[in-house]
């Protein structure tokens, strides 16, 4: 397995922009985030983040035009399940995907 330094250089970064009717989530399919369109406001850059698949045919995944697919920061684990019971964990079954 590579370090998430090897790893941050090839995942897409991305911006969300706010106008002034709604946000705005731009992505860039490089290392280099995008920028705004005209009359736009950057709320944040983030990296873009697609979906996660766990065993069987669980998983879920983020509309790219959300501000859910541009996370602020890389984590690995990215998806964590939290129950009812007050508590939480990740599974090593669970693959995430990330735009290159």
């Amino acid at each position: 397995m590579s370090s998430i330094d090897e790893i941050l250089d090839h995942i897409s970064r991305c911006t969300v922009c706010s106008g002034t009717q709604y946000v705005l989530t731009r992505h860039s399919f490089t290392a280099d985030a995008p920028e705004c369109p005209e009359d736009f406001t950057p709320l944040w850059e983030g990296y873009s983040y697609a979906m996660v698949t766990s065993s069987g045919s669980s998983g879920g995944g983020q509309d790219l035009a959300s501000s859910g697919s541009c996370l602020q920061n890389f984590h690995l684990p990215t998806f964590i399940e939290c129950l009812g019971r007050g508590t939480c964990a990740y599974y090593i079954n669970n693959l995430d995907y990330w735009l290159g």
